[in-house]
């Protein structure tokens, strides 16, 4: 389904990557003042609505490098020596492809520092058409010229001094206050042109986080998924910045690709730049459905890898360890002498990341496309065990079968007795347990019941949480003013608690037909409240931050 493409493009610290957050609403691409900090093409999908608000379009903004100057003026060397210079030919590659594939092109101009000499050698280019129209000679884009950092009335006198370049009247807005952000939007709706069968863009059939240490191969991977150069690939470690969407259409299935920072420890970082592109790497992690953790076949697991499977774990995302460069690896000896073979490298991947027991492991070559339609084919099944549930009646009966066979052992004789199970949600599987002791299920029983569990669910190669709960808060079960209420025959409650007697019969009511149908609705049980139920889910925390703090270790590699 064709959606309009627009290309933001301009010297840098025209403020384009402000521009797109905030048609965007939301952090799309990193903002700073440093030159070059954008490199890929980083885009977003935007809703632009009609000045009378009957209409909606869906328009796709790309931010582009600023074009003319890709590293600040004391920053050509990064702190190992490589010349980031060396980057200026795929910069003004990534520039060109967006003008070439974009519908309508926004020329940024810095309204309070008026025309500058770069300013007027970009839009030569644009109006002869030679920035990016290399395959389509004659092909013509239209130009808008965007007034940025117009931030007031004073500014849109200086502003209409840009038609001077002749693409005619300037729009114009500031992204720092949201100055005519309302009326920007709007004749955007009017100008961008339409395309062939233009509707909504649908959601992704899977959305993959592709995340990693340096140098591992992401962009690469990403670029043999698309079949074309959609991001920079460099040997220069630290050449992706921002969190890059790439959509992709394979076998009548969509794709979206998002191609994150190479990590390194905080302590490692170089400036603010980094910190943003942590801050995109978790964002890409909480809002794809599958994470493809890449690991560099040529080289020992370092303490990053480690940590970022940490955070994977911590986000309850489903997870492929994908071992690449295999194409580098393969048929290396040991220290024996010996070929080492996939066997032995999933043995040294399960020992390194002991977190991810039940996680798949792929192997591939991202450079040469080994295995990558296979490694794909994985997480569209992973995607599908996320969104799997299994029937109440035959939970209960699996998790009771389970306890009592081994439950949890009190040194007291207490008995354990779990009253209901039920799996009150998907993506990830989360199974609340409603028992008499919650206190007896200590760590230790509780990965004894994940690994039984585990055999049996049908989502048994991703995480899933499991919450315990006690039926009620005190040892008796009721509280004297419950006590009261019950007798005039209002169901018992206690905030902060379920009501295991009114889940429990909504449950058995909704299964009666069937043994093993599907628990209700969650927020539809008699006596459960969605605040009930928030503050269970909200039992494991999924910020990794204190994972990368300096203390976490001595080395990146190990």
């Amino acid at each position: 389904m064709p959606v309009p493409r627009v290309a933001i493009v301009g010297r840098p610290n025209v403020g384009k990557s402000s521009l797109l957050n905030m048609l965007a609403a939301r952090k799309v691409s990193i903002v700073d003042p440093t030159p070059g900090v954008t490199r890929d093409r980083v885009s977003a999908l935007v809703e632009l609505t009609s000045e009378d608000a009957l209409s909606t379009r869906l328009v796709e903004f790309t931010d582009t490098g600023g074009y003319g100057v890709y590293v600040a003026e004391d920053g050509r060397y990064d702190e190992v020596g490589n010349d980031l210079a060396s980057l200026t030919d795929d910069v003004e590659f990534q520039i060109a492809e967006a003008v070439e594939n974009a519908d309508m092109v926004l020329l940024c101009i810095d309204c309070q520092a008026g025309i500058t000499p770069q300013d007027q050698e970009i839009a030569r280019l644009l109006r002869e058409q030679r920035l990016g129209q290399r395959r389509t000679p004659g092909r013509r884009v239209p130009v808008h010229v965007l007034a940025t950092k117009c931030d007031g009335p004073k500014w849109e006198t200086h502003a209409l001094e840009i038609a001077a370049l002749g693409f005619g009247e300037p729009l114009m807005c500031s992204a720092a206050n949201n100055y005519l952000r309302r009326s920007l939007v709007e004749q955007l709706h009017d100008i961008v042109p339409h395309v062939d069968d233009e509707r909504a863009e649908p959601e992704a059939d899977l959305k993959i986080a592709i995340i990693g240490k340096r140098n591992a191969g992401k962009s690469t991977l990403v670029n043999a998924l698309a079949g074309r150069p959609r991001v920079i690939v460099s040997e220069i470690p630290g050449t992706t910045r921002d969190a890059v969407d790439v959509r992709i259409e394979r076998d009548g299935r969509s794709i979206l690709a998002i191609d994150t920072a190479g990590l390194r420890r905080k302590k490692s970082f170089q400036g603010a730049i980094e910190h943003y592109a942590y801050d995109r790497l978790k964002q890409a992690v909480s809002r794809c459905d599958v994470v493809l953790l890449l690991v560099d076949a040529a080289e020992p697991t370092s303490q990053v890898d480690e940590q970022l499977a940490w955070m994977v774990q911590r986000s309850f995302k489903p997870v492929v360890l994908v071992l690449n460069k295999w194409d580098i690896a393969e048929g290396r000896k040991n220290a024996k002498g010996q070929s080492v073979g996939p066997e032995a490298f999933e043995e040294y991947l399960r020992k390194e990341f002991k977190g991810l027991p039940f996680a798949p492991i792929a192997i591939i070559a991202a450079r040469d496309g080994t295995n990558i339609e296979e490694t794909i084919e994985l997480a569209f099944d992973l995607k599908r065990q996320a969104q799997s549930r299994i029937g109440t009646g035959e939970l209960n009966r699996l998790v009771r079968d389970i306890v009592e066979r081994q439950g949890p052992s009190s040194g007291s004789g207490v008995h354990t007795k779990v009253f209901y199970a039920a799996q009150i949600r998907s993506e990830p599987p989360t199974i609340v347990l409603v028992v008499n002791h919650p206190d007896l299920f200590k760590p230790n029983y509780m990965r004894f019941l994940e690994n039984r569990l585990r055999e049996i669910v049908p989502f048994g190669e991703i995480p899933f949480r499991i919450v315990v709960r006690a039926k009620r808060r005190d040892e008796d079960g009721l509280r004297e003013p419950d006590r009261g209420r019950e007798a005039e025959g209002t169901p018992a409650r206690d905030t902060g608690t379920i009501d295991a007697e009114a889940v429990r019969a909504a449950i058995v009511s909704g299964a009666a037909s069937d043994p093993d149908a599907g628990a209700p609705d969650a927020f539809a049980l008699e006596g459960v409240s969605r605040e009930e139920l928030e503050e269970i889910l909200a039992d494991l925390p999924d910020d990794a931050d204190a994972y990368f703090e300096d203390g976490a270790g001595d080395d990146d590699e190990k």
